[in-house]
């Protein structure tokens, strides 16, 4: 009796909890969804008030513009008649870049012309730097821009000079220009970088640089041609760099076009002399026989840092296989390496050096950086102001390298 009493009880206090806890609910979800309506009353307040600003207008007006204007999503609205004139406009500009790609070509042959004109004078530069010729006393006057600064500072030494002058007609007088093409090999961090302690002896022995155009009619390309003299380290007397180079729009993207670019290059053999090829190392490494268990030290030859690597270049792959990326970065620095020697090198050497070109280069990089920090800085005082006023390639096998 009890227990039953007591499980009534325990019944009828169960059954009245959930009820007075339903109410309970009922009253906190009414209270939830009147607070709810009026937050959203709220905010619909504030929104009308901040839309009625006209600043906020704007800057919204400003952000959907430059989202919604952009070129594809403008022509995307265009009328299919007027698309249609733009898909002739895009034939013209085909039609432009294969004429500009003649151009070129007939630039091509102006170089050519050209060179055979500066030859004579490179290659009395040649025997200056040699010591073949000797300058005449035409040949050799300079003057200097600092010229009346220079007699100013000569008159006061001119009682040094006298002395000095007497020494030195003891001294052996050094046949031509020494180390000339070496020193420029120095001077020219992108060719510095490449040249290793063992290179600076044989590089002492360079005579001259040519550049060498491709024959008319023959397929566009210029090859460079490292003369040395008798030495004891490969028996070759000219070592070429051969450059090959595409003046075509490309089929896939004939837009891309903007001139002759380099595609492909070709180096020829090294004739080392006996134990004097720098291009490799010998290491030695032990060998363990897995069954007798005894050791073997054998010798092999892996590859070794050198600038004459530049006479092996990569191979451009013919079949369309892409190369990996340190490939492609080796290949565009070597493209980069042929067009400065070309371009910058060979015609200007005598300013490379003496310092006087690369001087020249470096203001020239300096004056590009200040005027691209000077038009950030304008672009970034013009946001200011108007945020106070409104917040609103397959290559062939090395060629031979000319003998002696």
């Amino acid at each position: 009796m009890g227990s039953g009493l007591l499980g009534g009880g325990a019944a009828r206090v169960d059954t009245s909890i959930p009820m007075a806890d339903n109410s309970k609910a009922e009253d906190v979800a009414s209270d939830s969804v009147e607070a709810a309506k009026h937050a959203s009353d709220k905010k619909e307040k504030l929104a009308d008030q901040v839309m009625q600003n006209p600043q906020v207008l704007a800057a919204l007006q400003e952000r959907l513009d430059s989202s919604s204007h952009t070129p594809s999503s403008y022509i995307e609205t265009l009328p299919k008649a007027v698309k249609r004139r733009i898909d002739a406009l895009k034939q013209l500009q085909v039609k432009c870049a294969h004429i500009e790609a003649k151009f070129y070509e007939e630039v091509h042959d102006l170089e050519r012309k050209y060179a055979a004109l500066y030859q004579p004078l490179f290659d009395k530069r040649r025997d200056f730097v040699t010591g073949e010729t000797e300058p005449t006393d035409a040949e050799s006057e300079w003057h200097s821009e600092n010229e009346e600064e220079e007699k100013l500072a000569g008159d006061l030494k001119n009682k040094v000079v006298i002395e000095e002058r007497e020494a030195a007609a003891e001294e052996s007088n050094p046949k031509g220009i020494p180390d000339f093409w070496f020193t420029i090999f120095r001077n020219v961090d992108m060719l510095s970088e490449l040249v290793q302690e063992y290179d600076e002896p044989i590089l002492k022995h360079l005579q001259d640089i040519k550049v060498k155009f491709s024959e008319p009619g023959q397929p566009m390309s210029f090859s460079l041609e490292f003369h040395f003299e008798p030495n004891d380290y490969f028996t070759n007397s000219v070592l070429t760099k051969t450059y090959k180079m595409k003046s075509e729009p490309d089929k896939t993207d004939p837009f891309s076009f903007e001139g002759p670019e380099i595609v492909d290059c070709e180096g020829c053999t090294i004739d080392w002399k006996k134990g004097k090829n720098v291009t490799v190392k010998t290491i030695k490494k032990k060998q363990k026989h897995k069954g007798r268990g005894t050791v073997r030290t054998i010798t092999k030859q892996v590859p070794n840092d050198s600038f004459f690597n530049f006479f092996s270049p990569i191979k451009v792959s013919g079949d369309g296989e892409s190369l990996d990326e340190d490939s492609e970065f080796t290949l565009a620095t070597d493209f980069e390496i042929g067009h400065f020697f070309r371009e910058r090198i060979v015609p200007r050497a005598v300013l490379y050096f003496t310092g006087e070109a690369i001087e020249d280069d470096d203001n020239f990089e300096e004056g590009e950086e200040g005027e691209e920090e000077e038009l950030e800085g304008e672009e970034e005082g013009e946001e200011e102001d108007d945020t106070e006023s409104d917040p609103k390639k397959d290559s062939s096998q090395p060629a031979e390298c000319k003998q002696q």
